[in-house]
């Protein structure tokens, strides 16, 4: 019984470890705006569990709003909504993860790079 706790608690440690691990290297890079005519830009993303897909308007170069088409998620995701809040306010991808959604945070912002690109 001890062993079978034991290997439990190491495969469960080693898949936590591992998907962490997995989203490190995954980053989004954001696209030249002054390129980038207005318009609804279309994007998608899938890490691990989590799937996004959104339309990212453009206006004048600048992100003026993003709908969520698919949750990232779970439906009424507010750390989907709290990076896509940043993603506006800042204009960049280069915002830290939501604590506690590394998955989701990592599929939008990378949705939104796919949109622009």
């Amino acid at each position: 019984m001890k062993k079978l706790i034991s290997v439990l608690i190491f495969s469960i440690v080693f898949l936590i470890t591992a998907c962490s691990v997995a989203f490190w290297g995954i980053s989004a890079e954001m696209p030249d705006l002054t390129i980038v005519t207005d318009g609804v830009y279309r994007g998608n993303y899938t890490v691990g569990p989590a799937r996004a897909a959104l339309d990212v308007i453009v206006q004048n170069h600048r992100i003026i709003r993003i709908e969520i088409i698919e949750p990232a998620g779970n439906p009424g995701n507010s750390p989907a909504r709290k990076i896509i809040n940043q993603i506006i306010k800042r204009q960049s991808l280069n915002i830290d993860a939501v604590t506690g959604a590394t998955a989701t945070s990592k599929a939008v912002l990378k949705a939104v790079e796919n949109a622009l690109r």
